[in-house]
């Protein structure tokens, strides 16, 4: 799957994470695709692909500050 579509696909999935292993697994996905767009916007300097990432980088943030939140009881 194209790495466009797929960062697209997982920002419309992500709503709520219940579970911490949701939020795990969500962060670690989120950095995968960050990567991944980072390496063809590097190519391209299309903005869109900054704009996705940006949001991407937003969705990861949240999950990790939950993760955190967590873990520091």
């Amino acid at each position: 799957m194209d790495v466009v579509n797929e960062a697209l696909q997982f920002e419309e999935e992500t709503t709520s994470f219940k579970s911490t292993n949701e939020r795990i697994v969500a962060s670690k996905k989120a950095k995968k695709l960050i990567l991944a767009l980072n390496e063809r916007y590097k190519k391209t300097k299309d903005a869109k692909l900054m704009d996705i990432m940006k949001r991407l980088t937003a969705i990861k943030k949240k999950a990790e500050k939950r993760i955190k939140a967590k873990i520091v009881v």
